[in-house]
């Protein structure tokens, strides 16, 4: 027995040492924070076992309450889902009103989890942010004004705009399930700049669509040099403050030496202050009648850029049906702000899982969420907030 351990004991060193030579050793981190917690992928609570900067608040407002407030039940279809995929919040935000809310598994109004995707929204609204400021020129200015590393062959045509849209042409492989991905060394490494900076660009850039995580790292990396300012202080003074969210937020970095941002993902807050930005861009870039971002920006924002990929426009998801338009900011296991204009109709979820059939996120789950929404509403009382 003492052999055996011995012998297991020198297998464990000479991996651990091979994970360290071959500058793979990102896969400890990624072996301790998810296999060792019981996880197959990153989840909604790993923002706790991670490095993260604050996204500080001012004054803050509370959504107010509609007049119907609680007093609908939810449907047995969604319940029955919020069961089998793990929801933590929902909530129903009629006429800019708080119309229904519920939390689960211990989580409450308050409680922070993992933005995963949608935090993509929040970058390319800084894009914006910096374009309204004259910090960036246009959507047109190439990235190579920022990183010369861009200056040469198919990179030199790449914009910012196409890191916003996706369409860069980047090397970048997104696979959330494999330990040896690019995109878990980018999750659990400890220099997210060195990552992106080796990518190349393989495809024409600003042709067509193709989601990428790294294209959304990169324009944060711009964001940053073009502002002079840290992702997470920009995103509190641009978005949060003036959009009064109650609550602080975590947004995780890289490394303490470095302090990069996980762009692309990896905001921690709540349900009611992510659904703020879904209000931000529903009232075309306006909050409390002071215009916080350029409301051209934000039409073009929730429009798509290429014919052949009606599903996405700038940094947000895009649904068109017969008689409904959506815009949504969507993440890793289902999580999303969705928001009809029309109907002045926004709707969160946050949870542990989802269930989707293709690349249309609006398949599965999210377009139960939705339907289910517009079933509890037609059951409200018909009076205004």
């Amino acid at each position: 027995m003492k052999k055996f351990i011995l012998r297991l004991s020198v297998l464990i060193a000479v991996l651990i040492a091979a994970l360290y030579i071959t500058d793979t050793d990102f896969i400890i981190k990624a072996i301790r924070t998810v296999y060792l917690t019981g996880h197959t992928t990153a989840f909604l609570d790993d923002y706790t076992h991670a490095e993260n900067k604050p996204i500080k608040t001012g004054k803050s407002k509370a959504w107010p309450l509609h007049k119907n407030y609680n007093k609908i039940a939810a449907t047995e279809k969604l319940l029955e889902l919020h069961k089998a995929q793990g929801t933590a919040a929902y909530l129903i935000i009629k006429n800019d009103s708080l119309l229904y809310e519920a939390y689960y598994d211990g989580y409450s109004e308050d409680s922070r989890s993992n933005s995963f995707s949608m935090a993509k929204s929040y970058v390319s609204g800084l894009l914006g942010k910096a374009i309204m400021e004259g910090a960036i020129k246009s959507l047109d200015q190439p990235v190579s004004d920022f990183f010369p590393q861009y200056k040469e062959g198919l990179g030199a045509k790449v914009t910012v705009g196409d890191l916003s849209t996706m369409s860069s042409g980047s090397s970048w492989d997104e696979s959330y399930y494999s330990p040896f991905s690019i995109t878990t060394r980018a999750y659990y490494g400890e220099n997210l700049e060195d990552v992106i900076l080796g990518l190349t660009t393989v495809r024409s850039p600003g042709a067509s669509f193709k989601y990428a995580s790294g294209d959304t790292q990169l324009l944060a990396m711009v964001i940053e040099k073009a502002t002079g300012k840290k992702l997470y202080d920009y995103l509190s003074e641009s978005f949060w403050i003036p959009l009064e969210s109650e609550n602080e937020a975590l947004w995780q970095i890289d490394s303490e030496a470095n302090s990069m941002v996980k762009a692309y993902c990896c905001i921690a807050s709540n349900a009611k202050d992510f659904a703020r930005f879904g209000k931000l861009y529903k009232d075309h870039g306006k909050w409390n009648g002071q215009q916080v971002l350029d409301s051209a920006f934000v039409a073009k924002s929730v429009r798509p850029r290429f014919k052949e990929s009606p599903r996405y426009g700038y940094g947000w998801w895009l649904r068109k049906t017969e008689d409904k338009s959506f815009f949504m900011m969507e993440g890793h296991l289902g999580q999303c702000v969705v928001v009809e204009p029309n109907d002045n109709l926004i709707v969160v979820r946050l949870g542990n899982a989802k269930a989707s059939f293709g690349n249309d996120p609006y398949n599965g789950d999210i377009r139960t969420y939705i339907e289910e929404a517009y079933k509890m509403l037609s059951h409200a009382p018909k009076t205004q907030p």
